[in-house]
């Protein structure tokens, strides 16, 4: 089958919808820092949207945050159960760092309250799953922030696996790298991150393949991670003496169906690239290219590589735009979701799995050796 044929499989139109402005939902914002204000930024373009209260630990900040963009009316808090206790919330956007992701987010589930969760979905697997055990006890939306998910060319790679153009994958190398990439602020220490790449930027990865092969269950993981560049003071002469999380990692990961995940990781390495996402399948193989700062992007034009008639053969899958404003999609998917009783866009029936393997990660890391993964059946 030529190329063009097999591309023209998966074009699909885009429809625009449009947005019921009759009745506003009224949302919260559990921490300003800086994620929140793309959360508010897209808020702000939703004409069914009105941000009405934020909550913050860091005086003032909230206060500070409310007058900068311009929702001088929102009401301020100082912790986020305030918040809770005093206001009748439609959704609440979780943007505080990783280690209260879990506590924000049963909270306000416990309340009844659909949440916007940022990524990474939390920091251990006991934490996802007490998240998890709260959606399904609330009945309420939860969606996980993942906005590399509505790029059109993360959609194009489910897309080409899903339609079996691979045959049966047995085999996946992906991650993404930063010769120089790390972040700082609360990013960097383990009381407030708990992680470090593996949960900034690791998350992404793993669910730009796991997402494509439709999520199986992680059973093991071989892990490697380190702080090299991070705890350098002639490379990070301000953030070196508090950095204690990982810059780097590397794992061995097998997952149900005989399927292996060999994963890499880094903020910081002497390298431009870890290597390109590979997904090889017994009838085609998938390359990804990477770039040069991941941060859930396709580096370039895709290739697919097959045998055609006993020859080998390769083609480009070519880059797609019209991918808009993937934050305003993530937000606008989670509204729909909330406004029309939909199912999560991003569920955490999925990511669950992806935290469970970063905790794996983390776990054989620090063991120096191989460990099980088992997720509690707990739907």
């Amino acid at each position: 089958m030529a190329g063009d044929s097999i591309l023209s499989m998966f074009k699909k139109a885009e429809e625009a919808k449009a947005v019921d402005t009759s009745k506003k939902l009224r949302v919260g914002i559990i921490g300003t820092g800086w994620i929140a204000e793309a959360h508010i930024d897209s808020y702000k373009r939703m004409p069914d949207v009105e941000v009405v209260a934020l909550a913050d630990i860091i005086p003032g900040k909230a206060a500070a945050f409310a007058e900068k963009y311009g929702v001088p009316h929102a009401h301020i808090y100082g912790h986020h159960t305030e918040m809770l206790a005093a206001e009748e919330l439609d959704a609440v956007s979780v943007c505080t760092y990783n280690m209260t992701h879990a506590e924000c987010t049963i909270d306000c589930l416990n309340k009844g309250i659909p949440v916007l969760l940022e990524k990474p979905m939390c920091v251990t697997l006991e934490e996802a799953v007490e998240i998890r055990k709260a959606e399904l006890k609330s009945g309420k939306v939860l969606s996980i922030g993942f906005q590399p998910r509505f790029d059109p060319n993360m959609q194009m790679i489910k897309k080409i696996v899903q339609s079996g153009e691979l045959g049966e994958v047995y085999y996946i190398q992906t991650g993404g790298g930063r010769r120089r990439g790390i972040p700082g602020s609360t990013f960097i220490e383990k009381s407030t991150a708990g992680i470090g790449a593996l949960g900034d930027i690791g998350c992404y990865s793993l669910d730009m393949v796991l997402n494509a092969i439709g999520y199986p269950k992680p059973l093991t993981v071989s892990a490697y991670k380190s702080d090299f560049f991070g705890t350098n003071p002639e490379l990070y002469p301000k953030d070196a003496a508090r950095f204690n999380v990982d810059d780097f990692a590397a794992a061995f990961i097998r997952l149900e169906g005989g399927i292996i995940l060999d994963f890499r990781i880094s903020w910081a390495m002497h390298m431009d690239t870890p290597g390109d996402t590979l997904i090889l399948g017994k009838k085609a193989g998938l390359r990804i290219p990477s770039t040069d700062c991941w941060n859930g992007s396709v580096g370039g034009p895709m290739k697919i590589y097959r045998d055609v008639a006993g020859v080998c053969t390769q083609f480009e899958v070519p880059i797609l735009g019209g991918g808009g404003n993937l934050f305003d999609k993530k937000v606008r998917s989670f509204l729909d979701a909330v406004k029309y009783n939909g199912t999560s866009p991003v569920p955490s029936s999925q990511i669950i799995r992806n935290q469970a393997i970063l905790d794996g990660i983390v776990r054989s890391a620090e063991l120096g050796r191989e460990v099980e993964i088992n997720i509690p059946d707990i739907d």
